[in-house]
């Protein structure tokens, strides 16, 4: 088993993503809250310099650049079966929308699972390749986000169309005067 990290920048800090073989099992921002010891990634290597890690270098600047609105690489997580079910649900969510944790708990056929969905969303380890940023509190409310919240409505403004970036804009001029 080869497992491996690097650390690439980005508009919201470093990024480091973790390979085991030739898939990523991990993006992580500084002071994630559910990050994993550092001892189980491996070696640091160079992104360039690795295929997996190159793509996904490659895949989140164009993300960030908004030339991109989903990814397509080998991805694999390591989650109980009622976490890999939540975080299939992440990866239907069209870039530009939302959905709450109820929404996601009702698709999983209990809305009293809740709270056990944004735990689940929470320890997401593939943040914005799954994109757990896309879950949001009942009525829009911008909860919780392993990379705080700054960088969930950063991800959430990137994604947004134009019109609705000009709604909010609108709105949030009406909020100064």
């Amino acid at each position: 088993m080869n497992s491996r990290h690097t650390v690439v920048e980005s508009p919201l800090g470093q990024i480091t993503l973790v390979a085991i073989d030739d898939a990523l099992m991990g993006l992580y921002f500084p002071h994630h809250w559910y990050m994993p010891s550092m001892d189980t990634f491996g070696n640091r290597v160079e992104a360039l310099d690795d295929a997996v890690f190159s793509a996904a270098a490659i895949q989140l600047d164009e993300y960030f650049r908004g030339d991109r609105t989903s990814f397509d690489l080998k991805t694999a997580t390591r989650g109980d079966l009622f976490q890999e079910q939540v975080w299939a649900l992440l990866k239907d969510i069209p870039s530009g929308e939302t959905t709450t944790y109820g929404e996601l708990a009702e698709e999983l056929g209990n809305k009293s699972l809740a709270q056990q969905v944004g735990k689940a969303v929470g320890q997401n380890p593939l943040c914005i390749i799954v994109p757990c940023h896309r879950v949001v509190g009942k009525g829009g409310k911008l909860t919780g986000y392993a990379g705080g919240i700054p960088r969930k409505q950063f991800l959430l403004e990137l994604e947004e169309s134009e019109d609705a970036r000009a709604a909010r804009l609108l709105v949030d001029a009406g909020k100064l005067f």
